[in-house]
């Protein structure tokens, strides 16, 4: 993900200013988004694109009545995300299956953008689908291009069809063509010719290509490391040869990374593909909605934030808040929290899509189990409704009764009680530290606190 990393970094500062915030005001919203389009526009994103991306999202923001949702900050940043993944795309683009085989698929792009290594690269996505790929080498003018592929093809397995560098390019599809039909090859992949700039007898070629073979797809290879230059690329070929669909290569160096956002929006071609390094197999499928979750450091918060909204009441949620803050939280208000937080699911999953928790060390290896959560469930049922309101009315006769009825033992029985008075005191801090404005102390504060005495009763 180097490609979208400064990107990425930058976008997850200016929300996590948002986040800490209890109100959202429209002022906060325009703050936010003058961030973000700078870094839109310092990650080598198309002006017009940054330009309408932005009023997009502010539409929507202020359209949105952010100030009464249950997390306002978090409403904006489902909007950028929203609208981060519209600008990619939407949902993924696949390759189109030809109504009769052979499905041809022709490649085309500036020379040194990949084109030969995505060729042998898709060869080798799709064999992974059980198909039978042909390579055709249409590249008679590169030194070695031929050979390129052969090596390619040899490396996985996939038949390579060539007539060598005196042939015409037109010609070696046309019997390339001919070929798949009569040995059972489901898919054509065509190596065509580049340049270092878009001329007339390329496109020329291109297009006699094109006549030729019909192709299902033309796919443009576009090197994510050329930035602006991408864009531009993407659109004169576009205009010339009616381009279906982008492969992004390189998208693991340390570029900017923005082309890749605007590619889509200025062609209107989706980006079917990207590659994300050199081995044969790194050629993936592009999920736009998983792209900028990635970009926004987001894990798969999305779907957090649907569980959360379908299983926990705001409201409880709020009286909860008022009862850890105030020092009041019983163990009656243990046990319903504990049933809201079952609700999400598994424990460890939530951890999962928690963004962060992948930085957070230590937080990687904490894995929930589920039995002991029934266990401590099991001991404050077995309190009477007084003990549970005061648990300072259980002294050691009471803790034997409530372990003998929960078939625990004492000293779990005590463990639990330490950790709920432990947690109280954390909670009162906690909400003493989380002024108005989020933290006192920033992370340092946070983390302090949490350091040591982060234990869960389970």
């Amino acid at each position: 993900m180097a490609a979208f990393e400064s990107l990425s970094s930058r976008l997850q500062n200016v929300f996590s200013k948002l986040r800490g915030k209890g109100k959202v005001s429209e002022e906060d919203v325009s703050e936010a988004m003058r961030e973000v389009r700078l870094a839109l526009l310092e990650a080598d994103v198309n002006f017009k694109v940054v330009k309408d991306f932005i009023a997009k999202v502010k539409e929507r923001a202020i359209g949105l009545d952010v100030s009464k949702s249950f997390t306002p900050g978090m409403v904006v940043i489902d909007i950028v995300n929203k609208e981060l993944t519209e600008l990619m795309g939407g949902t993924q683009s696949k390759l189109v299956k030809a109504n009769k085989p052979p499905t041809v698929i022709m490649m085309a792009g500036l020379q040194g953008a990949g084109k030969t290594t995505t060729s042998g690269k898709l060869a080798k996505l799709l064999q992974k689908g059980n198909h039978k790929p042909l390579l055709l080498a249409c590249d008679i003018y590169r030194p070695a291009a031929i050979k390129q592929l052969q090596v390619l093809g040899e490396q996985i397995n996939a038949p390579v069809f060539s007539m060598g560098d005196q042939t015409s390019p037109v010609e070696i599809a046309r019997a390339g063509l001919q070929h798949a039909k009569e040995n059972g090859n489901d898919y054509v992949i065509i190596d065509t010719a580049g340049r270092l700039h878009i001329d007339e007898e390329l496109m020329d070629e291109l297009k006699q290509i094109h006549e030729v073979t019909k192709p299902d797809e033309v796919l443009l290879v576009v090197d994510a490391m050329t930035g602006q230059d991408a864009v531009n690329v993407a659109q004169s070929f576009h205009e010339q040869l009616a381009l279906t669909g982008v492969v992004l290569t390189k998208l693991d160096g340390d570029t900017r990374g923005g082309a890749a956002l605007s590619v889509k929006a200025v062609t209107g071609c989706p980006i079917k593909f990207a590659a994300m390094g050199e081995k044969i197999d790194s050629l993936e499928p592009f999920h736009p909605e998983r792209m900028a979750s990635r970009i926004l450091g987001m894990g798969d918060m999305l779907s957090l934030i649907e569980k959360a909204q379908l299983n926990i009441d705001a409201d409880k949620a709020k009286e909860m808040e008022r009862k850890m803050r105030t020092a009041e939280f019983t163990f009656d208000d243990f046990l319903e929290q504990m049933e809201q937080v079952r609700n999400l699911g598994p424990l460890d999953q939530i951890m999962d899509m928690l963004p962060g928790m992948n930085k957070m060390k230590g937080m990687k290896d904490m894995k929930v189990d589920e039995k002991q959560i029934g266990r401590v469930e099991a001991i404050v049922r077995s309190m009477t409704k007084e003990e549970k309101q005061k648990p300072e009315l259980l002294n050691h006769s009471r803790r034997k009764r409530v372990a003998a009825g929960s078939g625990t033992s004492v000293v779990e029985v005590n463990r639990l009680i330490k950790q709920f008075d432990d947690m109280k005191k954390m909670m009162k801090q906690f909400s003493s530290m989380m002024g108005p404005k989020g933290p006192k102390g920033g992370k340092k504060g946070l983390k302090g606190m949490l350091g040591k005495n982060m234990k869960f009763p389970f």
